[in-house]
């Protein structure tokens, strides 16, 4: 110790973890690469904490991309893909929109498709929502009773069918993708996380 406080501890550059997380990704068939692309949009304050799982998930799958800010006006650059937009209904919100209904269709062509995620807490990525009408305008894909969650023995849910950003990612990537199995690699790279964190980081 120097003047009363730990020296700080070096920061992996690529997962900014002082306990670096990498480890968790030396897992088979890891990074995986979806049809679907993954879009992750980060609330600045999630960036330094140390059990997200956002940045974890974008190092495990390949060509997607994060991107941190807390508004949203408009989409990021990119191509035309179909975008849903990863979030639970929000039935009888006046202060939101009517949610456009999903085609059917698009379900059917899962390279046409970019899943938008929001990496925050329940209030920061609902205050991300509620500031963006691109956000506002976009189909909502959300989880049908999904399974128990593998984050609980490092962080409690607040409501019963809230996930990990990795974990809801993982699942509804799952539910998009034609070929659902070949994410099954990023499963144990979760668990391995959790695990990690369990004995400290």
């Amino acid at each position: 110790m120097t003047g009363g406080r730990a020296a700080c501890r070096p920061v992996c550059v690529q997962c900014l973890r002082a306990a670096c997380a990498c480890a968790c990704l030396r897992q088979p068939g890891v990074p995986v690469r979806c049809a679907v692309e993954l879009l992750i949009l980060q609330h600045p304050r999630e960036q330094r904490e140390a059990k997200g799982t956002a940045r974890l998930l974008h190092l495990a799958v390949s060509g997607s991309r994060l991107l941190v800010g807390e508004r949203w006006p408009g989409p990021p650059p990119g191509d035309l893909r179909r975008e849903l937009l990863l979030y639970p209904p929000t039935p009888g919100d006046a202060a939101l929109p009517a949610t456009p209904a999903i085609d059917p269709a698009w379900l059917q062509s899962p390279p046409s498709i970019r899943l938008v995620v929001l990496d925050g807490t329940w209030r920061k990525s609902r205050r991300m929502l509620y500031d963006s009408p691109w956000l506002q305008g976009l189909p909502r894909f959300s989880l049908d009773a999904p399974p128990p969650s593998r984050y609980a023995p490092i962080r409690r849910a607040r409501g019963q069918g809230q996930r990990s950003t990795f974990e809801a990612a993982l699942l509804a990537l799952q539910a998009l993708e034609a070929e659902p199995r070949a994410l099954d690699a990023l499963w144990p790279v979760f668990d391995a996380f959790v695990h990690s964190q369990q004995r400290g980081g």
